[in-house]
């Protein structure tokens, strides 16, 4: 999805960010992640990157393994920043709003803020290669991607379209059916951290076929 700001490079964003912890939210560059905002710190916060200017949010996991006290629970280091490219009100208090992925980022120091929402100053460089859209998707392996699919909605008697999945490329393949894929924090994070996009697509794949076993041994499908 365009956008009307164009970003291309690290210094073409801030280094102070607002950050939203959401468990099993994963977005990735170029993806599109809907929210619905209804905590009054968040409605803060969106109102706050639309007076700002820049309308930047980072999403960003909790770490479950650390979690830190319930009021701020420790993050995990590396997430990624979304620019709001849709925003609704529904009269009743919330905000639904649309975030297009623009680039991960690792967390440098969490800032010592007056606002009700976290903040962070982050490094987008690791992540460099975020800017180039669909950068060395001819080496993902396609088929083994749609076959984990196949498998996994024909065990779960899920439908498709497969005429828009057939027309999608590999990028947006990969990265949608990661973000949309119903696995834990843990793996999510490992797509989200994937050094590229043949990575995140064969780790995707793994997850898939390791789901898809402990169902046939199990004889249940937990992922519904």
């Amino acid at each position: 999805m365009p956008f009307n700001v164009v970003y291309r490079s690290p210094g073409d964003l801030p280094e102070v960010i607002p950050v939203f912890p959401l468990s099993g939210a994963l977005l990735l560059p170029r993806g599109q992640m809907p929210l619905n905002i209804f905590e009054p710190r968040y409605m803060t916060m969106i109102d706050d990157a639309l007076k700002g200017g820049d309308r930047l949010v980072g999403m960003i996991q909790p770490d479950a393994a650390n979690p830190g006290s319930p009021t701020a629970p420790n993050l995990y280091k590396v997430g990624c920043v979304g620019r709001i490219t849709q925003l609704s009100e529904t009269g009743d208090g919330r905000y639904l709003i649309q975030l297009t992925g623009v680039c991960r980022f690792r967390i440098e120091q969490e800032m010592t803020v007056r606002t009700p929402y976290r903040q962070c100053r982050v490094t987008y460089v690791p992540f460099k290669d975020d800017f180039t859209a669909r950068k060395d998707e001819d080496a993902v392996d396609r088929g083994a991607v749609l076959r984990a699919l196949s498998e996994f909605l024909k065990a779960n008697k899920l439908q498709a379209d497969w005429e828009g999945i057939d027309e999608a490329p590999n990028e947006a393949l990969v990265n949608a059916l990661a973000m949309m894929s119903p696995y834990g924090p843990a793996e999510k994070q490992a797509m989200l951290e994937a050094p590229d996009l043949k990575t995140r697509a064969e780790i995707l794949v793994a997850v898939t076929e390791i789901e898809l076993a402990n169902q046939r041994t199990s004889g249940e499908t937990p992922l519904q």
